[in-house]
């Protein structure tokens, strides 16, 4: 007698596990998340990098339209960060007379990541302040204001960088791309904030 409800229940575990609902609930939410992501960054200018930069946070973001601005702006400051880190730990490739230029880029990008913490204070002041029915509109602004000033500390800082002839060939190139990577994720950031903030 027992045997039989035995394999009853094998055969219902394996009905259960092949269900549709079941393959459902276990793989479409990333998918799912996925598809969120790649049809809100297709209002970035650089789609391709926004889609790279936060999929592999899908599980965290999900569809949830704040969990993905939060998201963004946490990947733009990581990666200003790591490029401030990166630069300040070249300086043995700064070409004689280029210190001055260097200093003044390490403190632009310095100013670009504590514009950037400042844009994710305010988004935290955004749905704090909606949930007690205070205009949003001033923190929307200073999200808006502290992004746009991180993206012009990091075009400021590459450009003069270039210009300068500050760095050896091999280190300007790498700077560079690290630059333009911080700045991209950062107008992406803003991109999707502009779209999507009232949704906060």
């Amino acid at each position: 007698m027992a045997k039989p409800l035995i394999l009853l229940l094998a055969a219902l575990s394996i009905l259960y596990t092949a269900s549709p609902a079941n393959a459902a609930t276990t793989s479409s939410p990333s998918s799912s998340a996925i598809d969120f992501i790649e049809a809100s960054c297709s209002a970035t200018l650089y789609p391709a990098l926004c889609v790279q930069s936060l999929s592999r946070y899908a599980v965290s973001i999900q569809r949830n339209r704040s969990q993905l601005i939060q998201t963004a702006f946490s990947v733009s400051l990581d990666e200003a960060q790591s490029t401030k880190t990166i630069f300040a730990n070249k300086l043995n490739g700064v070409k004689p007379g280029g210190m001055a230029v260097v200093k003044d880029c390490l403190e632009q990008i310095g100013d670009a990541v504590d514009q950037l913490r400042e844009s994710i204070e305010e988004l935290k002041n955004i749905g704090q302040a909606k949930g007690v029915g205070q205009d949003v509109e001033f923190h929307i602004s200073n999200v808006q204001t502290w992004t746009s000033a991180a993206l012009t500390d990091l075009s400021t800082c590459t450009d003069a960088v270039v210009a300068g002839e500050a760095l050896d060939g091999g280190l300007e190139t790498s700077v560079r791309a690290r630059m333009d990577g911080a700045a991209r994720v950062t107008s992406n950031a803003l991109a999707l904030f502009n779209r999507f903030g009232n949704e906060l």
